[in-house]
């Protein structure tokens, strides 16, 4: 297994997976919006979306999308790892934990070291790997 930086290759393999993680949070976003996520991931702007993916003999089997940004209590930027997803015949790999790790090295070579992420409550498989890579936190949250 390989973990590399989305490429505009990747398009059709990709909106596939997100399309699954999607479906997992019950969740459906227009075809512009997929479209725009992948523009958005390979800008190589700083202030957008960075996306990775996981490759096993030549196939895409999971992703994740990260994002720096600032903090109001740090000096160094933060990551929020907004989407990780591992398609069902590719659980149990790794995959999931070379991703976040993956992650972590990319905040790790720009001397960012905090790395966050939301999850449901019924996310079981998740958080178990969650638990093992990460550490709960006492925060809820509420939006508008």
């Amino acid at each position: 297994m390989k973990i590399r930086a989305l490429a505009p290759k990747d398009r059709a393999a990709w909106g596939g997976l997100w399309k699954g993680y999607l479906d997992y949070y019950e969740t459906e976003l227009p075809a512009e919006m997929y479209d725009t996520a992948f523009k958005r991931m390979l800008s190589g702007s700083d202030h957008e979306f960075h996306g990775l993916v996981a490759e096993k003999d030549g196939k895409l089997i999971g992703l994740t999308h990260y994002l720096f940004h600032r903090h109001g209590w740090k000096v160094e930027p933060v990551i929020y790892l907004q989407d990780l997803y591992v398609s069902d015949a590719a659980r149990g790999t790794g995959a999931g934990r070379a991703l976040i790790e993956a992650v972590y090295a990319a905040g790790d070579a720009v001397n960012c070291p905090t790395v966050y992420w939301l999850t449901q409550d019924f996310n079981k498989n998740g958080r178990r790997l969650y638990d093992r890579v990460g550490s709960l936190t006492p925060f809820i949250k509420y939006q508008r």
